[in-house]
């Protein structure tokens, strides 16, 4: 009788750190052949521009059962991209991007939320130029699934926000050049 307590003591522990461990938040790393944000805006209402940026990195946190999570993101605004190598120099300068000065931007969540097993919105604050403003990410897709070529679990999703240039010091030719910027994310990561 002892013997069967402890076999079921053991069990019964057993099992409660298996569901602890299959219930724990898993993280993912940024694949940055298939991260890339992107910016949009009104150039003088002539047409809608768009360029992005190639370097990411950053995780991606995301706990299933507990439906909670956490994002990281690191751009690097040297790789802006605009399609055009000139206006990528000029995009770099004081008036815009400032990259000698803030290399980077990053976006840290503060808070994610879910509707059934899938995120909706990401609410999170944004540092471009050294100034951290408050956003909000609606996911507009997501997915969690193996990958199929890598053989580990994987995540993919899009999101989007609009920002005002002008709350980061970047508003030169605004409004000929719209102040709104919308920024969309399509990212892909692999659990580490």
């Amino acid at each position: 009788m002892k013997n069967t307590l402890k076999t079921l003591a053991l069990a019964t522990l057993f099992a409660g750190f298996a569901g602890s461990a299959a219930a724990a938040p898993e993280s993912y790393v940024i694949d940055n052949s298939h991260t890339f944000p992107r910016f949009s805006y009104s150039h003088f209402g002539l047409s809608k521009q768009l360029s992005r940026f190639n370097k990411t990195s950053g995780t991606i946190v995301l706990d299933k059962a507990a439906k909670t999570g956490s994002v990281d993101v690191t751009i690097d605004m040297k790789s802006v991209d605009t399609g055009f190598a000139l206006f990528d120099e000029h995009i770099q300068g004081a008036d815009f991007l400032d990259t000698a000065n803030h290399p980077t931007a990053r976006f840290k969540s503060t808070r994610v939320r879910f509707e059934g097993d899938k995120p909706v919105s990401i609410d999170g604050e944004l540092t471009i130029k050294g100034i951290t403003r408050p956003v909000t990410l609606q996911v507009t897709s997501f997915l969690n699934m193996p990958h199929p070529m890598l053989n580990k679990d994987a995540i993919g999703a899009n999101a989007t926000t609009v920002i005002k240039r002008s709350e980061f010091k970047a508003g030169k030719y605004a409004p000929d050049v719209s102040d709104e910027v919308t920024l969309e994310i399509a990212v892909e990561a692999i659990k580490g």
